[in-house]
């Protein structure tokens, strides 16, 4: 399995999950984990998924989602469940 973290953080309007996980079924890529917050008018998502049966590599998903991410007017960031657990150690 390859777990990647995916994060979602902008201006709450209609239909962000719903493209978020457009692309992800799309490509082949299961959401494992899922959480979402609203606050104040901001989204926040962050998501663990599985890559491993996806055609795309890592890199070709991260720069996708960067770039589905403003046109729907969010910041989307995906990180390999390695990297961000190292850069998030206490």
């Amino acid at each position: 399995m390859k777990k990647t973290v995916i994060t979602v953080v902008g201006k709450d309007r209609v239909g962000i999950i719903a493209r978020v996980c457009t692309y992800l079924a799309d490509n082949s890529i299961n959401i494992l984990d899922i959480s979402q917050t609203i606050i104040q008018d901001f989204f926040n998502m962050m998501m663990i998924v599985d890559t491993s049966k996806s055609p795309k590599k890592f890199d070709e998903i991260a720069e996708e989602l960067d770039r589905l991410g403003a046109e729907i007017g969010v910041l989307i960031k995906a990180q390999h469940e390695d990297i961000f657990n190292r850069m998030h150690r206490i």
